[in-house]
């Protein structure tokens, strides 16, 4: 298996420009809520688990460079449905905390899930003696 590219990834690549394109592009001139509320939020796996991995092996606490598990997605999916969701709207003001954020983000990282891990289901491809 290849090494997992933390910062070449499809999905995060592909995640950071949906944001930067809905951020200045879309939602200014846009008006559905699913844009303003929620499009975003499926990029949260995506986006800020790589710098987040790259970060725990740079300082040892990950050891090896595979794509993220399913255990480490699911923590880091958690951690955070908590975070923004829970506790931040407890004391950041004017924040409120949204269920549907959090679904937003497990769907992120279901499908983000699948992509890293796309090359495990694919079979190899045989090799031809020539």
């Amino acid at each position: 298996m290849r090494a997992f590219r933390y910062w070449t990834n499809a999905p995060f690549l592909l995640g950071c420009g949906a944001y930067a394109l809905n951020r200045w592009l879309i939602k200014p001139r846009v008006h559905i809520d699913f844009f303003h509320s929620y499009f975003n939020d499926l990029w949260l796996i995506p986006c800020a688990l790589p710098p987040v991995l790259w970060l725990h092996r740079r300082l040892g606490l990950r050891t090896h460079d595979e794509p993220p598990g399913v255990s480490e997605i699911a923590f880091h999916l958690v951690f955070w449905s908590v975070l923004l969701e829970w506790i931040g709207p407890k004391f950041v003001p004017h924040t409120t905390g949204d269920p549907w954020d959090a679904a937003a983000y497990a769907a992120g990282a279901a499908v983000t899930a699948l992509a890293w891990h796309a090359e495990r289901c694919v079979p190899p491809r045989p090799r031809h003696e020539l």
